[in-house]
């Protein structure tokens, strides 16, 4: 009986060719294109709550002297506060301080010249209309410091919405017109994110008012902004 040879490699070139058709990972799909574009808006609205912040400062021989004085002036102004309609929740104290008072001469040891005493409070009140009478209020009533006056939006959170709708219409403009000049269209939305705030107006400072006529207020508007970013992927 006759053997047939076998070619060396017969068994192992249709496994290698099996190999290369079926094994081979397939190319992966290329990187898409994207372009990022950011856009921000403003909305000014006038505010509707004011904080007004006031107090009294009074000096005594002692501790206690300076801290007698100063309750009194503080315990009137909080009446005045009640008696103009200013309800007891709009009224918060915001600073209270004692501290002693010296006398300092050339080459000298300082001498305690007395005590000076500190009582703040903040006035919160929604009708801006009564900003100006309510400061009359408190000076009358025997404040003699105004630290300022800040005012808010009650519904920010409305205003901003409407300055971030208006931006994010604002960057996908950007991006179509990006696209567009690269003879491209817009694809699927990849990422947006968003910053921005409110501006508030700087408080008014009204330091040591002994009296004062009605005091002219102007609450002007406040401007919140809304910045959006976009990446939206490009097509052909």
């Amino acid at each position: 009986m006759r053997l047939s040879q076998i070619a060396p490699g017969a068994f192992f070139g249709p496994l290698l060719l099996g190999v290369l058709a079926f094994g081979a990972p397939a190319m992966a799909d290329p990187t898409p294109a994207i372009v990022n574009a950011s856009a921000s808006a403003d909305v000014f609205a006038a505010p509707d709550v004011a904080m007004i912040t006031a107090g009294v400062v009074t000096d005594g021989a002692t501790a206690a002297a300076a801290m007698a004085a100063n309750s009194k002036q503080m315990n009137s102004i909080m009446d005045g506060l009640k008696k103009s309609g200013i309800p007891a929740k709009n009224i918060q104290t915001s600073g209270l301080n004692l501290n002693p008072v010296y006398n300092y001469n050339n080459n000298e040891a300082p001498t305690l010249k007395g005590y000076q005493a500190s009582n703040s409070v903040s006035v919160r009140t929604d009708n801006i209309s009564k900003v100006g009478s309510t400061i009359d209020a408190v000076v009358a009533a025997g404040a003699n410091q105004i630290n300022g006056v800040n005012f808010s939006i009650k519904d920010q959170d409305s205003k901003l919405d409407g300055a971030r709708a208006e931006a994010a219409k604002k960057a996908k403009a950007k991006a179509e017109n990006l696209a567009a000049a690269l003879g491209m269209k817009l694809g699927r939305l990849v990422s947006i994110s968003e910053g921005g705030g409110y501006s508030p107006p700087m408080p008014m400072p009204m330091m040591n008012m002994a009296k004062a006529d009605s005091a002219p207020v102007s609450p002007g508007e406040m401007q919140i902004n809304a910045s959006v970013t976009v990446t939206y992927e490009l097509t052909n």
